[in-house]
């Protein structure tokens, strides 16, 4: 008596469902795009310049690691390096924890 009937309306054509569909699609496409051109293909190529870097450490390089460590390499091979951090000190790093190749010279002694 009250209660009226409820009727589902039928859609006015059947491509405007998969239309609607791209439409929504699209800024999370874009969002995407947008984040690989600004964050990870710069982090990548960072990321394979780091490695061609350390990868090329060589006798007489002088080197920061990881933990702050400056020294200089005494010898390279396939996983480990010697660095000499102080007269007659010399620590065995891994060559992973290397984070940078700095010029000779161009980090001073702390005692001096």
């Amino acid at each position: 008596m009250f209660i009226s009937s409820a009727f589902a309306q039928t859609s006015g054509a059947a491509g405007a469902g998969s239309a609607n569909f791209i439409v929504q699609l699209l800024p999370l496409v874009l969002i995407f795009v947008v984040f690989y051109f600004l964050l990870i293909r710069p982090q990548q190529k960072k990321m394979k310049d780091h490695r061609a870097t350390i990868a090329a450490v060589k006798k007489g390089d002088q080197v920061i690691t990881a933990g702050g460590l400056v020294g200089k390499v005494l010898r390279v091979d396939e996983n480990y390096a010697d660095v000499e951090i102080a007269t007659g000190v010399k620590v065995k790093v891994v060559k992973s924890t290397l984070s940078d190749v700095v010029q000779p010279g161009s980090v001073k002694p702390a005692n001096d």
